[in-house]
Protein backbone atom coordinates (compact mmCIF):
# COMPACT_ATOMS: atom_id res chain seq x y z
CA UNK A 1 0.00 0.00 0.00
CA UNK A 2 2.91 1.99 1.01
CA UNK A 3 4.84 1.39 -1.96
CA UNK A 4 1.66 2.24 -4.40
CA UNK A 5 1.04 5.49 -3.10
CA UNK A 6 4.53 6.59 -3.33
CA UNK A 7 4.41 5.64 -6.84
CA UNK A 8 1.20 7.26 -7.27
CA UNK A 9 2.68 10.81 -6.00
CA UNK A 10 5.93 10.14 -8.13
CA UNK A 11 3.67 10.19 -11.24
CA UNK A 12 1.61 12.98 -9.87
CA UNK A 13 4.90 14.87 -8.95
CA UNK A 14 5.89 14.31 -12.38
CA UNK A 15 3.10 15.35 -14.05
CA UNK A 16 3.28 19.10 -12.59
CA UNK A 17 6.61 19.03 -12.86
CA UNK A 18 6.45 18.64 -16.74
CA UNK A 19 3.57 21.16 -16.91
CA UNK A 20 5.50 23.78 -14.72
CA UNK A 21 8.53 23.31 -17.46
CA UNK A 22 6.01 23.66 -20.08
CA UNK A 23 4.10 26.46 -18.76
CA UNK A 24 7.48 28.40 -18.45
CA UNK A 25 8.77 27.64 -21.69
CA UNK A 26 5.35 28.41 -23.08
CA UNK A 27 5.48 31.97 -21.32
CA UNK A 28 9.30 32.27 -23.42
CA UNK A 29 8.05 31.39 -27.01
CA UNK A 30 4.51 34.04 -26.47
CA UNK A 31 7.03 36.72 -25.21
CA UNK A 32 9.03 36.25 -28.96
CA UNK A 33 5.65 36.60 -30.60
CA UNK A 34 4.42 39.57 -28.61
CA UNK A 35 7.67 40.78 -29.61
CA UNK A 36 7.16 40.39 -33.29
CA UNK A 37 3.68 40.27 -33.71
CA UNK A 38 3.86 40.81 -37.77
CA UNK A 39 4.58 36.96 -37.37
CA UNK A 40 0.56 36.38 -36.74
CA UNK A 41 -0.09 39.04 -39.26
CA UNK A 42 1.91 37.91 -42.19
CA UNK A 43 0.12 34.56 -41.43
CA UNK A 44 -2.87 35.36 -41.64
CA UNK A 45 -1.84 37.36 -44.70
CA UNK A 46 -1.69 34.83 -47.26
CA UNK A 47 -5.52 33.18 -46.39
CA UNK A 48 -7.00 36.22 -46.33
CA UNK A 49 -5.66 37.51 -49.77
CA UNK A 50 -6.29 34.06 -51.20
CA UNK A 51 -9.98 35.33 -49.22
CA UNK A 52 -10.34 38.45 -51.29
CA UNK A 53 -8.89 37.11 -54.81
CA UNK A 54 -11.37 34.43 -54.61
CA UNK A 55 -14.26 35.97 -53.66
CA UNK A 56 -14.20 39.04 -55.27
CA UNK A 57 -12.70 38.14 -58.83
CA UNK A 58 -13.44 34.84 -59.04
CA UNK A 59 -16.43 34.34 -57.06
CA UNK A 60 -18.50 35.47 -59.15
CA UNK A 61 -17.37 32.74 -62.10
CA UNK A 62 -17.99 29.84 -59.92
CA UNK A 63 -21.36 28.26 -58.58
CA UNK A 64 -21.58 26.57 -55.61
CA UNK A 65 -25.75 26.43 -55.39
CA UNK A 66 -27.53 28.93 -53.65
CA UNK A 67 -24.91 29.73 -51.08
CA UNK A 68 -22.84 33.22 -50.68
CA UNK A 69 -19.73 32.26 -52.36
CA UNK A 70 -17.60 34.00 -48.81
CA UNK A 71 -19.84 31.52 -46.76
CA UNK A 72 -19.08 28.93 -48.96
CA UNK A 73 -15.06 29.03 -49.56
CA UNK A 74 -14.39 29.78 -45.51
CA UNK A 75 -13.54 26.70 -44.26
CA UNK A 76 -11.26 26.14 -46.64
CA UNK A 77 -9.49 29.30 -45.65
CA UNK A 78 -9.45 28.78 -42.29
CA UNK A 79 -7.49 25.44 -43.22
CA UNK A 80 -4.98 27.45 -45.17
CA UNK A 81 -4.52 29.72 -42.13
CA UNK A 82 -3.88 26.92 -40.07
CA UNK A 83 -1.36 25.56 -42.75
CA UNK A 84 0.48 28.71 -43.11
CA UNK A 85 0.92 29.39 -39.28
CA UNK A 86 2.67 25.88 -38.12
CA UNK A 87 5.51 26.50 -40.87
CA UNK A 88 6.37 28.89 -38.10
CA UNK A 89 6.34 26.90 -35.72
CA UNK A 90 8.85 24.59 -37.35
CA UNK A 91 11.08 27.71 -38.06
CA UNK A 92 11.19 28.83 -33.97
CA UNK A 93 12.26 25.49 -33.20
CA UNK A 94 14.42 25.15 -36.01
CA UNK A 95 15.63 27.85 -34.40
CA UNK A 96 16.40 26.70 -31.00
CA UNK A 97 17.95 23.99 -32.33
CA UNK A 98 20.25 26.05 -34.71
CA UNK A 99 21.40 28.23 -32.04
CA UNK A 100 22.69 25.95 -29.37
CA UNK A 101 19.50 27.20 -27.20
CA UNK A 102 17.95 23.24 -27.54
CA UNK A 103 21.09 21.61 -25.95
CA UNK A 104 20.94 24.37 -23.64
CA UNK A 105 17.84 23.70 -22.53
CA UNK A 106 18.53 19.71 -22.31
CA UNK A 107 21.62 20.13 -19.57
CA UNK A 108 18.95 22.13 -17.54
CA UNK A 109 16.83 20.36 -15.06
CA UNK A 110 14.03 20.53 -16.77
CA UNK A 111 11.55 17.75 -18.66
CA UNK A 112 12.63 16.85 -22.03
CA UNK A 113 8.82 17.00 -23.36
CA UNK A 114 8.60 20.31 -22.11
CA UNK A 115 10.63 21.40 -24.80
CA UNK A 116 8.21 20.54 -27.42
CA UNK A 117 5.36 21.13 -25.67
CA UNK A 118 6.07 24.81 -25.33
CA UNK A 119 6.13 25.24 -29.21
CA UNK A 120 3.15 23.06 -29.90
CA UNK A 121 0.79 25.30 -27.02
CA UNK A 122 2.76 28.71 -28.69
CA UNK A 123 1.37 27.22 -32.46
CA UNK A 124 -2.02 26.72 -31.07
CA UNK A 125 -2.85 30.25 -29.45
CA UNK A 126 -0.69 31.77 -32.48
CA UNK A 127 -3.10 30.00 -34.89
CA UNK A 128 -6.18 30.77 -32.82
CA UNK A 129 -5.53 34.26 -33.26
CA UNK A 130 -4.79 33.99 -36.78
CA UNK A 131 -8.15 32.17 -37.73
CA UNK A 132 -9.66 34.95 -35.40
CA UNK A 133 -8.38 37.54 -38.03
CA UNK A 134 -9.33 36.03 -40.86
CA UNK A 135 -13.00 35.23 -39.75
CA UNK A 136 -13.42 38.82 -38.58
CA UNK A 137 -12.47 39.63 -42.17
CA UNK A 138 -14.93 37.35 -44.17
CA UNK A 139 -17.56 38.70 -41.23
CA UNK A 140 -16.86 42.24 -43.32
CA UNK A 141 -17.37 40.81 -46.74
CA UNK A 142 -20.80 39.62 -45.77
CA UNK A 143 -20.20 36.17 -43.90
CA UNK A 144 -22.75 35.39 -42.41
CA UNK A 145 -23.71 31.90 -40.25
CA UNK A 146 -26.95 30.91 -38.46
CA UNK A 147 -24.71 28.28 -36.52
CA UNK A 148 -25.75 27.88 -32.73
CA UNK A 149 -23.26 28.42 -29.88
CA UNK A 150 -22.58 24.37 -29.66
CA UNK A 151 -21.58 24.23 -33.46
CA UNK A 152 -18.98 27.50 -33.14
CA UNK A 153 -17.80 25.13 -30.70
CA UNK A 154 -17.80 21.75 -32.48
CA UNK A 155 -16.05 24.31 -35.17
CA UNK A 156 -13.27 25.47 -32.44
CA UNK A 157 -13.11 21.52 -31.59
CA UNK A 158 -12.01 20.07 -35.27
CA UNK A 159 -9.90 23.28 -35.75
CA UNK A 160 -8.14 22.93 -32.14
CA UNK A 161 -7.54 18.84 -33.35
CA UNK A 162 -6.60 19.96 -37.05
CA UNK A 163 -4.07 22.59 -35.95
CA UNK A 164 -2.50 20.05 -33.21
CA UNK A 165 -2.28 17.77 -35.73
CA UNK A 166 -0.08 19.48 -38.08
CA UNK A 167 1.98 21.51 -35.29
CA UNK A 168 3.34 18.11 -34.16
CA UNK A 169 3.81 17.39 -38.05
CA UNK A 170 5.87 20.76 -38.31
CA UNK A 171 7.92 19.38 -35.40
CA UNK A 172 9.86 16.73 -37.39
CA UNK A 173 11.80 19.11 -39.89
CA UNK A 174 11.74 21.66 -36.91
CA UNK A 175 14.13 19.06 -35.84
CA UNK A 176 15.64 17.32 -38.52
CA UNK A 177 15.95 20.44 -41.34
CA UNK A 178 19.66 21.66 -42.08
CA UNK A 179 18.45 25.25 -43.71
CA UNK A 180 15.75 27.63 -43.11
CA UNK A 181 14.54 26.93 -46.59
CA UNK A 182 14.03 23.27 -45.88
CA UNK A 183 12.30 24.19 -42.83
CA UNK A 184 10.28 26.65 -44.09
CA UNK A 185 9.15 24.27 -47.50
CA UNK A 186 7.86 21.54 -46.42
CA UNK A 187 4.30 23.86 -45.57
CA UNK A 188 3.88 24.41 -49.15
CA UNK A 189 2.29 20.94 -50.07
CA UNK A 190 -0.45 21.23 -46.70
CA UNK A 191 -1.29 24.86 -47.87
CA UNK A 192 -2.00 23.74 -51.33
CA UNK A 193 -3.57 20.61 -50.77
CA UNK A 194 -7.08 22.42 -50.28
CA UNK A 195 -7.04 23.29 -53.99
CA UNK A 196 -7.42 19.25 -54.72
CA UNK A 197 -10.40 19.32 -52.65
CA UNK A 198 -13.86 20.84 -52.24
CA UNK A 199 -12.73 24.41 -50.48
CA UNK A 200 -12.73 26.68 -53.23
CA UNK A 201 -15.09 24.57 -55.53
CA UNK A 202 -17.39 21.31 -55.38
CA UNK A 203 -15.74 18.19 -56.15
CA UNK A 204 -19.02 16.92 -58.60
CA UNK A 205 -17.52 18.95 -61.30
CA UNK A 206 -14.17 17.57 -61.08
CA UNK A 207 -12.17 14.91 -63.63
CA UNK A 208 -12.63 11.38 -62.63
CA UNK A 209 -9.48 10.50 -60.92
CA UNK A 210 -8.72 13.95 -59.27
CA UNK A 211 -12.34 14.18 -58.07
CA UNK A 212 -11.64 10.33 -56.56
CA UNK A 213 -8.58 12.08 -54.77
CA UNK A 214 -10.34 14.93 -53.76
CA UNK A 215 -12.97 13.34 -52.07
CA UNK A 216 -10.94 10.72 -50.12
CA UNK A 217 -8.42 12.71 -48.44
CA UNK A 218 -8.97 14.67 -45.24
CA UNK A 219 -9.14 18.25 -46.33
CA UNK A 220 -12.65 17.47 -48.06
CA UNK A 221 -13.98 15.74 -45.04
CA UNK A 222 -12.98 18.46 -42.53
CA UNK A 223 -14.35 21.38 -44.53
CA UNK A 224 -17.59 19.66 -45.69
CA UNK A 225 -18.56 18.95 -41.73
CA UNK A 226 -17.23 23.08 -40.45
CA UNK A 227 -19.23 24.15 -43.93
CA UNK A 228 -22.21 22.56 -42.86
CA UNK A 229 -21.81 23.25 -39.29
CA UNK A 230 -21.35 27.08 -39.91
CA UNK A 231 -24.55 26.81 -42.17
CA UNK A 232 -26.73 24.81 -39.90
CA UNK A 233 -27.15 21.82 -41.85
CA UNK A 234 -26.78 18.05 -41.41
CA UNK A 235 -23.86 16.36 -40.55
CA UNK A 236 -24.46 12.45 -41.23
CA UNK A 237 -21.49 10.84 -41.23
CA UNK A 238 -19.25 12.83 -42.78
CA UNK A 239 -18.14 14.62 -39.06
CA UNK A 240 -16.93 10.74 -37.50
CA UNK A 241 -14.78 10.65 -40.90
CA UNK A 242 -13.80 14.52 -40.19
CA UNK A 243 -13.09 13.50 -36.88
CA UNK A 244 -10.60 9.86 -37.90
CA UNK A 245 -8.99 12.19 -40.00
CA UNK A 246 -8.11 14.94 -37.34
CA UNK A 247 -7.30 12.43 -34.43
CA UNK A 248 -5.60 9.92 -36.45
CA UNK A 249 -2.90 12.39 -38.31
CA UNK A 250 -2.52 13.77 -34.71
CA UNK A 251 -2.05 10.25 -33.27
CA UNK A 252 0.29 9.40 -35.72
CA UNK A 253 2.39 12.68 -36.32
CA UNK A 254 2.66 13.40 -32.65
CA UNK A 255 4.61 9.83 -32.79
CA UNK A 256 6.57 10.70 -35.17
CA UNK A 257 7.34 13.62 -33.55
CA UNK A 258 8.45 12.11 -30.48
CA UNK A 259 10.67 9.41 -32.38
CA UNK A 260 12.52 11.74 -34.22
CA UNK A 261 12.93 13.82 -30.79
CA UNK A 262 14.58 11.15 -29.15
CA UNK A 263 16.52 10.04 -31.99
CA UNK A 264 17.89 14.32 -31.74
CA UNK A 265 18.47 13.59 -27.87
CA UNK A 266 20.04 10.09 -28.22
Amino acid sequence: MTTTRLEHAGHVGHAGHVAGDTTVLLKRSLRHILRSPDTIITTAITPIAMLLLFVYVFGSAIRVGGDSYVDYLLPGILLITVASGIAYTAFRLFTDVSSGIFERFQSMPIARSAVLWGHVITSLVANLVSLALVVLVALAMGFRSGAGVLAWLAVLGILVLFTLALTWLAVIPGLTATSVDGVSGFSYPLIFLPFISSAFVPTEGMPGPVRWFAEHQPVTSIVDTIRNLFAGQPLGTGVWVALAWCVGLLVLAYALAMRTYRRKLG
